[in-house]
């Protein structure tokens, strides 16, 4: 396996300012001047991403190309954690962020608190796999890391008036989220149910129904390495997702049947199985990702 150093980057505080005011800009749409503590993260995380972006190529080049071994990980969570120091530090940015974020007049910290923690996991098992997805970028393993993109992949746990405990839903996509990059061009067909006929010969599987895996990707720089690999988490979709001629008939809810039953399957993490709906859902969601991401791993290589 051939060795990669990661030299710090030769950007300069005044130039990665510059990349930030850009981004706000043309990202964002506002002026430093109009800009709040959420915008500034947003054009940093921007900003930063493409300081990656050539090694994230690179590495997914060596994979296809057959230069290296590759490790795909599979896991029902990543709880990767905030992500923008993490980034900064593997581009070789972190003193130069800090500094730029000074010069256009915001206080750093307010800006790293800006972020949203993704919630994509709940335990122990997530860490491990978002640990494990790291480390193998660290030590210039190039890799893939597949799983669910959850809207609702961790709770809120607060108390209700009588002292007792209560789970709130967490929906950590409902802030701007800069780091996944959603690709609809390369989506997987994910099949259900039916049955196996036989056709001029042969036996056909035909499905009842199917969802469409979209892909989101996000970037796992390694430090010091020079890769930067893969988490690609699919959200569920539906390839029917609004019936025009039952909302026509005032027939709302059976017009968005078929995207509810779809999105379902990506909407939480593990879905409360003591009924055999429940049980189904997780079936469901485990077959999910498995077929998407085992169809996509054929597609690359």
């Amino acid at each position: 396996m051939t060795e990669h150093t990661a030299p710090m980057s030769s950007t300069t505080p005044g130039e990665f300012a510059d990349e930030i005011r850009k981004e706000l800009k043309y990202t964002q749409g506002v002026t430093t001047e109009q800009a709040t503590s959420a915008d500034v993260y947003v054009a940093t995380a921007t900003a930063v991403r493409k300081h990656l972006v050539d090694s994230w190529a690179t590495t997914q080049h060596d994979m296809v190309a057959g230069s290296t071994k590759a490790v795909g990980y599979f896991s029902a969570e990543f709880l990767m954690g905030k992500q923008l120091l993490n980034a900064l530090l593997n581009a070789g940015l972190s003193d130069q962020f800090y500094d730029a974020v000074k010069e256009l007049g915001f206080d750093v910290q307010d800006v790293i608190d800006s972020e949203y923690e993704p919630g994509l996991g709940n335990g122990g098992l997530g860490r491990l796999a978002a640990c494990y997805i790291d480390s193998l970028a660290s030590k210039g393993v190039p890799a893939f890391g597949y799983g669910i993109q959850y809207r609702y992949g961790i709770f809120k746990q607060e108390f209700d008036e009588q002292g007792a405990q209560v789970e709130r839903p967490d929906y950590w996509l409902a802030n701007e989220e800069p780091w996944g990059h959603i690709d609809y061009n390369r989506s997987q067909r994910v099949n259900y149910g039916g049955s196996v006929v036989e056709e001029d010969g042969k036996k056909v599987w035909k499905p009842a129904w199917s969802v469409r895996a979209v892909p989101v990707d996000y970037m796992v720089p390694g430090y010091a390495s020079g890769r930067v690999n893969t988490l690609r988490l699919w959200s569920a979709k539906s390839y029917d997702e609004f019936d025009l001629l039952a909302f026509n008939k005032s027939e709302y809810v059976d017009a968005v049947k078929p995207q509810i039953a779809a999105e379902n399957i990506s909407k939480i993490l593990y879905p409360e199985d003591s009924t055999p709906q429940g049980k189904a859902l997780r079936l469901e969601q485990q077959y999910f990702f498995v077929a998407a991401s085992i169809q996509d791993a054929i597609r690359v290589f």
